[in-house]
């Protein structure tokens, strides 16, 4: 078995974290991904790299060693990736659409980098509604969109998933709820419930709980994320929401639980999207390159393994 950048990002993040399942919500994958990882890197090291107890993941005095090797491999990745590629430097302007989560949340740390990669491609940013994308990439005045790609609905758009993020129950600390086994959507539905409604959310929540035969019991409907993490840190209700927006702790410094349900909550689709016919220009690919190396090539990398 040979050592993956995969295995030692995993294990760099849970060492920081201090916790698998936070640390999975920070790398957006699963929490068995990085045990998985870790296991990985004990068995071929031979040594335990992490004491592992109620309150968390503590390192060994192996694994505090490991980890200043770790954090050496990802800075020489780091200043490999960051040089300069003489012989391919894509140009042009690209106008990029983008709905309110994706911008909130996801795309501010990629279009950094892709302005380091790429400086002669020059970004012009659109926030929009996902009706008003699908109408501007079929008439021209978008080249792309990055957006919650489950919510397109245009047979002329041309989507390309990049990763899925769970949606889990937040909860307020200490609520009952949190003792439970197991959590389905008739537990939910009990409780007051604060409801997303930005970026259809609302309709997306709609179709997971009819098809548990469920309706919740909705207190606050709200555009805010904010809203909602403070509404529930409060104890004003439940929500469910996507790993990509989970932050452990409101506005208010009150920490936010996060459970798994036992029922089936589709996640949140976040990818690329164009006009199916639209031929595309040195930026477009640069762009499209830029996000199959950052999330799909390491997916079909572990795929393969």
């Amino acid at each position: 078995m040979s050592l993956t950048l995969r295995q030692v990002r995993y294990f760099v993040a849970t060492a920081e974290i201090g916790q698998i399942s936070q640390a999975a919500l920070h790398l957006n994958i699963s929490q068995s991904a990085v045990t998985t990882a870790i296991k990985e890197l004990e068995a071929m090291l031979a040594v335990q790299l992490f004491v592992r107890s109620a309150q968390g993941m503590n390192l060994t005095d192996a694994g505090r060693h490991f980890l200043n090797r770790a954090y050496v491999i990802l800075r020489s990745v780091e200043d490999a990736l960051n040089s300069p590629l003489p012989d391919y430097r894509a140009s042009g302007v690209l106008h990029l659409a983008a709905s309110y989560t994706v911008i909130g949340y996801f795309l501010p740390h990629h279009l950094q980098r892709l302005q380091h990669w790429h400086p002669d491609v020059t970004i012009e940013l659109h926030e929009q509604e996902r009706q008003a994308i699908e109408q501007g990439l079929l008439e021209g005045r978008f080249d792309m969109a990055v957006v919650l790609t489950a919510n397109l609905t245009h047979p002329d758009i041309v989507s390309q998933t990049l990763f899925n993020s769970e949606r889990r129950l937040w909860l307020p600390a200490h609520h009952p709820l949190c003792e439970r086994s197991s959590i389905s959507l008739a537990d939910v539905a009990e409780e007051p419930f604060i409801l997303l409604t930005v970026d259809e959310a609302e309709q997306s929540a709609m179709r997971y709980w009819e098809q548990a035969g469920q309706q919740p019991r909705v207190r606050v409907r709200t555009s805010s994320v904010e809203a909602v993490r403070s509404m529930v840190a409060n104890g004003s209700g439940v929500a469910i929401l996507s790993d990509l927006v989970h932050r452990p702790w409101s506005l208010e410094g009150k920490r936010i639980e996060t459970l798994s349900l036992s029922d089936a909550v589709t996640p949140m689709s976040v990818g690329l999207a164009w006009h199916r016919e639209r031929t595309f220009t040195p930026a477009m690919q640069a762009l499209r390159d830029y996000f199959h190396d950052a999330f799909l090539a390491p997916q079909q990398l572990s795929a393969r393994r």
